[in-house]
């Protein structure tokens, strides 16, 4: 039988060693070491985030109580308390970006070499939702991100993508920057089409994403000023009301010809009307309301982060220890993510995050485990022969 190390190890294996140490020449993360290196720091974060540790006190300790297999993880002793405060504290955050960054090429490179990968809709346009989340924090503790006068909070805006539902670009800023202002900031490829929610109402942003020739379907405004320029015939199709052509007078104003399309469509589901804005003007108006249908996926892949993973509760307080758990998470869920793309199993996410965290010290194949969780381990190939004893034999002669 092939001898394996634990899960958890394994899982590390996907990080290669070469490149982490690279990643910590780049950011002089060890320049003040003292024999605690910036690995053995990320191996106890991400121990943190998929064995749902909830305090110093529970990563060390639930470390130390694995103290005889840490070697298979390139961790020669369990790290103090004081020890992995104060690397959180002052070792760069941007060196988890950038693990983040390498670990997402390969899980892209997974999702493109999928066979029988069938997209959900025709148009070749590369699709991502872009949204943001607030990640509530004490005021007295975490003086630094104050959000209200009695709240803290930081912001994690987030870029989808939709093939693979992958985490494609994360900023954390404090907790008062608007969406939109780190949308502005943003670069996108060209025939992309971005989804995002009615918070990043911008018509100046508008019109630089069409010179960008980057498409986008949102909800327009209640109140928003524009005129009519054409109205189209709309289609027998259930739900789609309207299909219009408009501009905004705010950008007539300033000399920018620019045209989008006003898309109204009932939801019988929630019986509402529901108003949709794109400067896409060629699809169907029922396919433009389907594709913001999808901008839902990243609200569940926010909830997902919150319920799976360790961005609730912080072990360290300063600005640095929370973007480097944040970040740490951010590895941990396309490390999940890759799993779950790899396994023949129909794995749910939180499935998956459950059964990992039972299992990550146990010595067993990974990918075997994940095509068949339930499955005994194989027997060893070997069983020595079970003797008789001399004692039993004597007593049946005497018999």
């Amino acid at each position: 039988m092939t001898r394996v190390c634990s899960i958890f190890s394994q899982t590390l294996q996907l990080l290669p060693r070469m490149e982490f140490e690279s990643a910590v020449r780049k950011y002089g993360a060890e320049r003040h070491a003292r024999g605690f290196s910036s690995w053995g720091q990320f191996v106890a974060m991400l121990f943190c985030q998929l064995g749902h540790a909830k305090s110093l006190r529970e990563i060390c300790g639930g470390l130390a109580a694995s103290e005889g297999k840490l070697r298979h993880l390139g961790v020669a002793t369990a790290p103090s308390r004081s020890t992995l405060a104060y690397a959180n504290e002052h070792r760069p955050w941007q060196l988890y970006e950038a693990m983040f960054h390498q670990l997402l090429g390969k899980c892209q490179a997974m999702v493109a070499s999928r066979t029988g990968n069938t997209r959900k809709f025709r148009f070749k346009n590369k699709l991502v939702s872009l949204d943001a989340t607030v990640i509530d924090l004490c005021a007295r503790v975490f003086d630094w991100a104050r959000f209200r006068q009695t709240k803290g909070a930081v912001k994690l805006h987030l870029l989808l993508d939709h093939d693979g539902y992958l985490p494609e670009y994360a900023v954390i800023t404090e907790g008062k920057r608007h969406e939109v202002r780190v949308a502005r900031q943003m670069r996108f490829t060209p025939g992309t089409m971005l989804v995002f929610d009615r918070g990043y109402a911008d018509y100046d942003w508008f019109h630089r994403l069409g010179q960008q020739k980057v498409q986008f379907v949102t909800r327009l405004k209640d109140n928003a000023d524009y005129g009519l320029i054409e109205e189209r015939e709309t289609p027998r199709r259930i739900g789609v009301m309207r299909d219009q052509v408009i501009f905004f007078y705010k950008l007539a104003r300033q000399g920018k010809q620019c045209f989008f399309r006003r898309v109204e469509f009932w939801d019988e589901v929630q019986n509402r009307l529901l108003v949709f804005l794109t400067n896409q003007l060629t699809l169907s108006a029922a396919t433009i309301a389907a594709i913001y249908k999808e901008r839902w996926a990243i609200e569940l892949f926010f909830k997902a982060l919150k319920q799976s993973l360790r961005v609730k509760t912080f072990v360290g307080t300063s600005a640095n220890a929370l973007k480097t758990q944040i970040w740490a998470a951010l590895i941990a869920m396309l490390l999940i993510k890759y799993l779950q793309l790899r396994s023949t199993f129909s794995w749910s996410l939180s499935n998956l995050v459950a059964l990992l965290r039972q299992q990550l010290f146990v010595y067993r194949d990974l990918w075997t485990w994940i095509d068949a969780p339930f499955q005994p381990p194989p027997q060893p190939e070997f069983m020595p022969e079970q003797l008789a004893l001399a004692l039993a034999q004597s007593a049946n002669c005497s018999s």
